[in-house]
């Protein structure tokens, strides 16, 4: 009998490696390793539904009265509110009336199935791919998220690619191509370029059904390549294709949806280009051409949308204020911004409304601004909340960074080498963080 017994401990032993043996070999991997996932996020956000997860600002320095003379301030009509001080536009050649109809073609489309996280990629790919560069989303992923391809396997740890990495990306390994940055597009902006040959990628808000089974909202990148005046759409390559929805090639959206779903990252956009047409770019974006008429721009308008949008949207208008001051350097303005930003988030019905939780994955801007306030409670608090809250595991590598900043700031030595260490499992070889550590003398 205890013979018995054991042949068939044995045995299910054999068995439970075999299975975990099949499940590591790559092919199997690849196939399961994200339904795993989702069954272990379901459970974690069906226990601590991350849309409940609130950060509230803790001034530091007795604040709270300028803080609140700031929100009144916001909330007045918008003449009292500060106009941005606008650099003038250098005169340009006023440009030929675009055509009513532009469809580009040469466009290589990539889906980010079978890989997790890979939007950017993905996005990214057709971005390079449509000016003749010889790569793929892989080639591009495993530049910009090394910790999803650990061990030639796809795992799903880094959540996300910022549009500031894929201009580093293209300065160090495409010197054919150039790209630009800038925040406070608009529709006719894009129509502009794309008339002219030019395709736009840009960031926005969609929403989904997410892995508690509701709802929710989340980033995700658009390949702008074409648009229709009559119809009032844009053509776009969405490298996401939920179950039912029509393919990712050419899909359409209108111009109304673009914007509301482009308003909650400040109307971020990035255009790539070949090196030798630089000078045709500069002339096409006009006043754009400049970052921080730009982001003066952007302000503006986020001023503007405050005052008249309800709800998430106001939401994202305030946020949009705080990102517009980060990128013109005043910290302190953009951390009232964000105070606000974040009081408004609170008093969204989670019931009612769909609360953006996942914000501070693709986005950074609070971070900068308390850090450069001095507020460095604030900052750890709100990376905590992010990383604890909002997140089936704590794996973004710039809430980790900036957490360790100001833990460092604060004091806390230990805890600032602890987040260093834990942003390079994220995103292994990531400058910023081994810079981090070097300058405290620590080996990565």
């Amino acid at each position: 009998m205890k013979t018995r017994t054991k042949r068939i401990l044995i045995g299910i032993l054999a068995a439970v490696l075999a299975v975990i043996g099949i499940y590591f070999f790559p092919p199997v991997h690849a196939r399961l390793a994200w339904r795993v996932e989702n069954l272990r996020t379901r459970v974690i956000y069906f226990f601590n539904p991350p849309d409940k997860a609130l950060f509230t600002p803790n001034e530091e320095s007795q604040l709270d009265a300028i803080v609140q003379a700031t929100m009144q301030a916001y909330l007045a009509t918008p003449s009292a509110a500060p106009e941005p001080d606008l650099p003038t536009p250098v005169p340009t050649i006023t440009p030929t009336p675009f055509p009513d109809r532009v469809v580009l073609t040469d466009v290589f489309y990539e889906d980010q199935h079978g890989r997790t996280n890979y939007c950017g990629p993905a996005n990214f790919s057709m971005a390079l791919r449509y000016w003749g560069w010889d790569g793929n989303r892989d080639v591009i992923g495993q530049a910009v998220m090394p910790g999803n391809t650990k061990g030639g396997l796809p795992s799903n740890v880094d959540k996300n690619v910022m549009p500031y990495e894929m201009q580093e990306y293209i300065a160090d390994n495409v010197p054919a191509l150039g790209s630009v940055l800038r925040y406070g597009g608009n529709l006719d902006l894009i129509k502009s370029l794309i008339a002219e040959g030019f395709p736009v990628l840009v960031e926005k808000g969609i929403y989904e059904l997410d892995l508690a089974n509701r709802v929710s909202w989340m980033g995700h990148y658009a390949f702008i390549t074409g648009y229709d005046e009559a119809q009032q759409i844009f053509i776009y390559q969405d490298s996401y294709q939920p179950a039912g929805a029509p393919p990712g090639p050419d899909r359409l959206i209108t111009f109304n949806k673009m914007i509301e779903g482009w308003r909650a990252f400040n109307y971020v956009f990035v255009v790539v280009y070949p090196a030798e047409k630089e000078n045709e770019v500069t002339a096409l974006l006009g006043p754009y051409a400049d970052a921080r008429w730009a982001a003066s721009r952007s302000l503006e308008v986020a001023h503007q949308e405050s005052q008249t949008l309800e709800d998430i949207d106001q939401y994202f208008a305030y946020f949009n204020i705080g990102t517009a001051h980060v990128e013109l350097q005043e910290y302190a303005d953009a951390a009232y911004a964000y105070d606000f930003a974040f009081q408004i988030y609170g008093d969204l019905i989670v019931e009612d409304s769909v609360r953006p939780y996942r914000m501070m994955w693709y986005q950074t801007g609070p971070y900068k601004a308390y850090y450069y306030s001095g507020r460095y409670s604030d900052v750890i608090n709100l990376a905590t909340t992010t990383l604890k809250d909002t997140i089936s595991e704590p794996v973004l590598e710039e809430s980790l960074y900036w957490r360790g900043q100001a833990n460092f700031m604060a004091g806390q030595t230990q805890a600032a080498i602890d987040d260093y260490r834990a942003a390079l499992k994220v995103h292994p070889n990531w400058i910023p963080a081994i810079q981090a550590l070097q300058d405290l003398g620590v080996q990565p």
